[in-house]
């Protein structure tokens, strides 16, 4: 059997580091002291991890060092002091509508390209996933939990609205009503009614999380790129189409592998 490819890092900067082994690539939250809490400096580092993927990158793992995956929104943007060469959220308020509409618009960029469509993301989630930290994983294509996972969305809590592209797939995973239910009220939702509701492909004991994502990222790999690529958009899609959208839809993708099999593509 093969040895796997050894793992090559591309960047460690303001708590992402972004390291890639052949077709899989890891970007890794690393300030576990601070249960990877989030500031506008690791969102830019998330949005560059993925301008940054080489093209034989096929599934991206996104995983939090320590006891949790991310505790979400580091507090201090709430001082007025704010990080570090930042502009502190109170300075933000005060700019203009479109000031501020851009300032999140770029924020949300860390949380965007996930879900495109060469390549199938993996958050390997275990202990806290709050706010910021839940959308993070929402972002993702997968979710593989561990058996302490604790999901919950404390935004609406503190008089704010989850803005970071979090609310488009948690109502689609779960429903409108139960999402409402669960932004609304600012609850915990483990292992067990992640995995029953949706919002999990799998829960495994934390022991287990690193080898579960292996297996899964491997059973991805195994089928033809351009099948899973085709595939990817096709369901990605679904949502938007009507049932006769999608019939089309589907006739089309399959011309197109059909021709590509047998070498009559462009």
């Amino acid at each position: 059997m093969a040895s796997p490819a050894p793992e090559v890092e591309v960047f460690d900067k303001d708590g992402v580091r972004l390291s890639v082994a052949d077709a899989v690539a890891t970007v890794t939250l690393t300030n576990p002291g601070k249960r990877n809490a989030q500031s506008p400096a690791l969102w830019r580092a998330l949005a560059d991890a993925g301008r940054s993927l080489p093209g034989s990158v096929r599934v991206v793992v996104l995983r939090g060092e320590g006891k949790s995956f991310s505790a979400g929104l580091d507090r201090q943007a709430f001082t007025p002091e704010g990080f570090d060469g930042e502009p502190s959220f109170i300075d933000l308020a005060r700019g203009s509508d479109e000031e501020l509409d851009a300032v999140i618009a770029e924020y949300q960029e860390a949380f965007t390209w996930w879900r495109r469509n060469d390549i199938v993301s993996i958050a390997a989630v275990q202990g806290h996933a709050i706010g910021a930290g839940f959308q993070l994983a929402l972002a993702c294509d997968l979710r593989v939990v561990a058996q302490d996972v604790q999901f919950a969305m404390r935004e609406t809590s503190l008089g704010l609205v989850p803005d970071l592209t979090g609310t488009h797939p948690l109502v689609g995973l779960v429903g409108y009503a139960r999402a409402l239910e669960i932004c609304a009220t600012g609850r915990f939702v483990g292992a067990e009614e992640a995995e029953r509701v949706g919002l999990a492909n799998l829960a495994v004991p934390g022991a287990e999380l690193d080898s579960a994502v292996r297996d899964l990222a491997g059973a991805l790999l195994a089928a033809p790129r351009d099948a899973v690529v085709e595939t990817k958009a096709l369901l990605r899609g679904a949502v938007g189409r009507d049932y006769e959208d999608q019939r089309v839809a589907e006739r089309a993708a399959q011309a197109r592998r059909l021709r590509d099999l047998a070498g009559l593509s462009d």
